[in-house]
């Protein structure tokens, strides 16, 4: 009588695939969870919010670090986008919105790409850092009636530069409407924020849960 079991190639591939579904499974719901627990503390703890918390706890030293990370990338991208125009020489007017126009279209094209994969979940993360890096904006165009001159202390660079929105709201003439502009885009980047965030809860529960029972009917 053999004693010794058979080996199941079938089955073996089936649990593999079972386990590595269930680690994405977990993963997307830990990113989930990050990505809520950010979106709440925002409000509080971004610098530029305007009655944002001062305090050491380790949820302000985890935001903080988070926002650091994916604000100076995004300050990389920006200033990678005026280069480019130095460059190629462009108009001055395109020159300055450049850096703007990159900072948004960076992880846009990147939630585009993981679109055109299929893998919505990713491409929601990319579209939550656009409206990541829309609140930036708002708070920029916020402070374009501070002059031309952008002072060293707060330059992305460390040193003196142009304020692009002062430059660029003067220039269309709509630097009467700062206030007005800086608040819709503001409202638009938490929109954008929120969509995002629901789109990865479907992402990590709805989808799934499909995958899963799928999964049992072929078992």
């Amino acid at each position: 009588m053999n004693h010794f079991k058979h080996f199941h190639p079938i089955n073996s591939k089936k649990e593999s695939k079972r386990s590595s579904s269930e680690a994405t499974s977990f993963a997307k719901k830990f990113l989930l969870l990050l990505f809520v627990v950010f979106l709440l503390l925002f409000p509080h703890y971004a610098p530029w919010e305007l009655d944002h918390t001062q305090d050491n706890t380790i949820l302000k030293q985890i935001f903080a670090l988070y926002f650091f990370i994916a604000n100076q990338t995004l300050g990389i991208i920006h200033e990678s986008g005026h280069g480019v125009c130095y460059i190629l020489a462009c108009p001055e007017f395109i020159m300055v919105l450049n850096g703007t126009v990159f900072q948004l279209l960076f992880p846009a094209g990147i939630a585009y790409y993981y679109k055109r994969k299929g893998n919505r979940f990713a491409m929601y993360i990319a579209f939550f850092f656009v409206g990541f890096s829309l609140h930036y904006t708002a708070w920029y165009i916020s402070t374009a009636h501070e002059g031309l001159h952008l002072p060293a202390s707060k330059s992305f660079l460390g040193v003196d530069a142009y304020h692009d929105f002062n430059y660029l709201l003067t220039a269309m003439g709509l630097m009467q409407y700062e206030s007005f502009i800086a608040g819709l885009t503001r409202f638009i980047a938490y929109l954008i924020m929120l969509v995002a965030v629901v789109g990865m809860f479907f992402g990590a529960f709805t989808h799934s849960d499909k995958r899963r029972e799928k999964g049992k009917e072929e078992s």
